[in-house]
């Protein structure tokens, strides 16, 4: 495999991370002097969108056009457990705390659940409408192209408090705060901003120099998340969940930490759900007002980094968004097997972004594979690490622009280095279990749009050779049809989900 090293890209420029940073400005990439090499210069040029004029009060952006939201239970009801169910995935979806459901149905404190089983889901306790005010712009969420030239080192550096000197231990490998935000980051394509917003909001760890003893900095109080890390993580994908309900309208209020549900004010924004929504997991429902209002977080990120929606790119997803052309992510020939349709970009929280594939010559399970994942389009590897590769499709070197390809649970062996510039059909590496949580070796594959995580069940479905993907209204389930052709699903080898090029 020939690949093609790109020159280390220049765009310090304009160091966003000073201290002393202009209140209204943001960052302006210039793609046009990409080259030969893959060099591409940023102006020093700020950028001042057209959201208000500069020196002026700050006000709250326009209200959206209502949104039709679910109506809310005012019933119990009872749910009969559909495989792959959790108890936070039907809490989620019911608008009720899981320890409300564990406790209403006498569930073992080993939390488990089984198909089939029926619980009682008692109706919400429901508060007056949230408030309708926008906190950050859904470009401020999502890591998106504004994120090109905001270096977070040199950010948290030029910040007088305890992060800075912040490291913890994941996987056996010593992480400074910089590399966990980065990585949370890069995992869940969160703006970094906000995350580091929301670590100052909740721990003062940026501006202060006391490091608060606790285990859960976030607040979020659950065992297996101690840390900044986990906590982190677990973070992103709340904020993640609350962006992508709203916009597929699959929410209609918010479950806080004392069980009161807030209906959702209908003319929010994707980004102030995202915000709302993280937020109402960790506080009661009069810390959650406060939070969301214009006297709350929203004043916090101001402090950092001026008015959020100076950061306003639109639109994140143009209205006549389509796919390029895409391959299978395998060398033609090769026997490979459908094995989960529309789930998860990354996490649970994310968009139904992914879908997975195995290869069929050998056992279920993890284990070696020798088969090849390949590139489905020609494009810049933009990461390689932890079991994930990102490849850049849009002709330049960042993944937060246009559309960029995940592949995940590639192994170590063989795998792609950054920088490598892949003609579709190149291999990417080996299939595996490497990377998040996997009980079989396979590939995980989603698309990202400005670095929006994009659905595989609605409106602009995978297109690979001609197989469009299509949703059955559960995670992992899903077919792959092609004329008159119909590939379901199936975490088995079995004679309906093999496919090949």
């Amino acid at each position: 495999m020939k690949t093609k090293r790109l020159s280390t890209l220049v765009f310090l420029s304009l160091l966003i991370g000073a201290c002393t940073r202009q209140a209204h400005t943001a960052p302006y990439i210039n793609f046009s002097n990409l080259g030969n090499e893959g060099d591409v210069e940023a102006t020093s040029d700020p950028y001042i969108p057209p959201t208000r004029v500069p020196d002026q009060p700050v006000f709250t952006p326009t209200p959206s056009p209502p949104k039709p939201l679910p109506t809310l239970r005012t019933e119990d009801v009872y749910y009969s457990v559909q495989w792959g169910d959790t108890l936070k995935s039907i809490a989620y979806q019911y608008d009720v705390l899981p320890e409300l459901i564990i406790e209403v149905n006498q569930i073992p404190n080993t939390g488990l659940i089984y198909a089939g089983q029926q619980l009682l889901l008692p109706a919400p306790d429901v508060s007056e409408i949230g408030p309708g005010y926008k906190i950050i712009p859904n470009s401020e969420l999502v890591r998106s192209p504004y994120t090109i030239r905001f270096q977070i080192e040199a950010f948290i550096k030029n910040q007088p408090g305890y992060l800075k000197n912040h490291e913890e231990e994941i996987d056996g490998e010593v992480h400074t705060a910089a590399e966990i935000i980065a990585r949370v980051s890069k995992d869940y394509s969160v703006n970094p901003r906000l995350l580091l917003a929301i670590i100052e909001y909740q721990t003062g760890w940026l501006t202060g120099s006391d490091k608060l003893n606790n285990p859960y900095p976030l607040e979020y109080r659950e065992g297996g998340y101690e840390g900044l890390y986990y906590q982190l993580a677990w973070a992103a994908d709340e904020l993640n969940r609350g962006y992508y309900l709203w916009k597929v309208r699959g929410v209609g209020a918010w479950a806080c930490l004392d069980g009161i549900n807030v209906p959702i004010d209908s003319t929010i924004n994707a980004g102030t759900a995202g915000v709302q929504n993280l937020f109402a997991r960790i506080l009661p429902y009069n810390k959650w007002l406060d939070a969301v209002s214009e006297t709350g977080f929203v004043n916090t990120y101001i402090a950092l980094y001026g008015y959020p929606f100076d950061y306003s790119y639109t639109p994140m997803i143009p209205y006549d968004l389509t796919q390029p052309s895409l391959q299978l992510p395998f060398e033609e020939g090769a026997r490979w097997l459908f094995t989960g349709g529309p789930h998860g970009g990354w996490d649970d929280g994310s968009a139904w972004a992914a879908l997975d594939f195995a290869p069929a010559d050998k056992d279920l399970g993890c284990s070696n594979s020798n088969d090849w994942v390949v590139a489905v389009a020609d494009g810049l590897i933009t990461r390689s690490d932890h079991g994930a590769v990102v490849q850049s499709i849009d002709g330049d070197p960042y993944d937060q622009t246009g559309w960029s390809i995940l592949y995940m649970h590639i192994e170590t062996r063989d795998r792609v280095e950054l920088g490598a510039l892949l003609k579709a059909g190149d291999r990417i590496g080996h299939p595996s279990c490497e990377g998040g949580v996997s009980s079989g070796s396979h590939l995980h594959i989603a698309r990202r749009y400005n670095g929006e995580w994009i659905p595989a069940d609605q409106n602009i479905p995978f297109n690979l050779d001609g197989w469009i993907s299509q949703g059955l209204g559960y995670p992992y389930q899903g077919l792959m049809v092609r004329g008159d052709q119909t590939i379901q699903a199936e975490d088995s080898n079995t004679n309906v989900n093999q496919i090949q090029r």
